[in-house]
């Protein structure tokens, strides 16, 4: 029996698209680890930036002890990236978080090294969403269905 009586087989990514996504994971994913691990190691590890307002802001969320709890989501979703696990959940999770980072590197703290990472930041988010695209667009719908069943999963 062919492969086409049993329904059309769904082509795999080309090899270099899947050697860019894997080699981004692992950098982008290790990334994420370290930076959330390395305060924890050492407080004075935690970039606080070269300009005034990059220090302020990023000593008000160590003062309000938001840090914390944006370094506790780093190591996990670095450790999910890394892993390749849960990955259309944890390559929609760190956007929140990248648009804080970006925010840092292109307004709040201006140079040469900051636009290089944030624009990492940005490339990196693209490499990892876009092999999961098809589980995102769903959530463009404009006017959805509500499902107030009881009934795990999607009931359509």
């Amino acid at each position: 029996m062919s492969d086409l009586a049993e329904g059309p087989v769904e082509e795999l990514p080309g090899p270099t698209l899947k050697w860019i996504y894997h080699f981004s994971r692992l950098i982008f994913g290790g990334w994420w680890l370290y930076s959330g691990v390395m305060p924890f190691i050492d407080p004075a590890w935690q970039p606080l930036g070269q300009e005034q307002a990059a220090i302020d802001f990023s000593l008000a969320l160590i003062d309000s002890g938001l840090m914390t709890w944006v370094k506790i989501a780093e190591i996990a979703l670095g450790i999910l990236i890394l892993a390749n696990r849960m990955m259309v959940f944890a390559a929609i999770a760190i956007v929140p978080i990248n648009f804080v980072i970006l925010y840092w590197n292109f307004v709040l703290d201006e140079g040469l090294v900051e636009y290089t990472f944030g624009a990492l930041t940005v490339l990196f988010n693209i490499i990892l969403i876009w092999p999961w695209r098809r589980y995102y667009w769903r959530l463009l719908a404009w006017r959805g269905r509500p499902d107030f069943s009881t009934a795990p999963g999607i009931q359509d």
